[in-house]
């Protein structure tokens, strides 16, 4: 049965969304053993201080699919980007001006990851508040994004799948969508 409606790709996007996962918890898993069992020496600690900003924070990643709507068909936008805008908090208590990370660019099946480690965030901050957007379509004839599901306004990300032993906090957005046509050209006010 061939599968043409919002809802079948929904299932679809859950259903990839969940594999995706999976097979990322899998490889880092494999990843550690890997590791580990590289290195049997015994290894000198440091009694110092330890790094405040590593202890208190976690890679952050968020996933999603972007697709082209085509009629009642979603297709999947391979190359399609998506940018994470982040509000954080400084150490004396003050919001700071948001920052943003783009993601990688989607897989064939519109798949994109976005990810942001504790290293790109400044010493002491803390996020406060992060969404995803549609940020840009490699295809020219399907590049009006649309606001399904907040792709143009902004997908809060507030649940999340702890992976790789706690060290990565994964959200999920919903599908995000484009529509055929260009973007509209601006022109300058004159």
């Amino acid at each position: 049965m061939a599968c043409n409606n919002y809802v079948c790709h929904e299932h679809n996007h859950r259903l990839l969304l969940s594999r995706t996962s999976l097979l990322i918890a899998v490889s880092l898993v494999f990843m550690s053993i890997e590791s580990a069992a590289s290195d049997y020496s015994f290894k000198s600690y440091s009694h110092g201080k330890p790094d405040k900003q590593r202890m208190l924070s976690t890679m952050i990643g968020a996933q999603g699919v972007i697709y082209c709507r085509s009629g009642t068909k979603f297709i999947p936008l391979k190359g399609a980007l998506a940018r994470i805008s982040c509000l954080a908090v400084d150490t004396r208590g003050y919001e700071t001006a948001p920052f943003s990370i783009l993601s990688k660019p989607a897989d064939a099946n519109g798949y994109f990851l976005a990810t942001l480690s504790p290293s790109e965030v400044e010493d002491g901050w803390r996020l406060s508040e992060c969404k995803a957007f549609l940020h840009s379509s490699p295809v020219s004839s399907c590049a009006v994004p649309t606001d399904a599901n907040r792709g143009i306004s902004g997908a809060l990300l507030s649940s999340y799948t702890l992976i790789n032993n706690g060290k990565m906090k994964l959200y999920s957005t919903r599908p995000f969508v484009y529509s055929p046509g260009s973007r509209p050209i601006s022109s300058p006010s004159g």
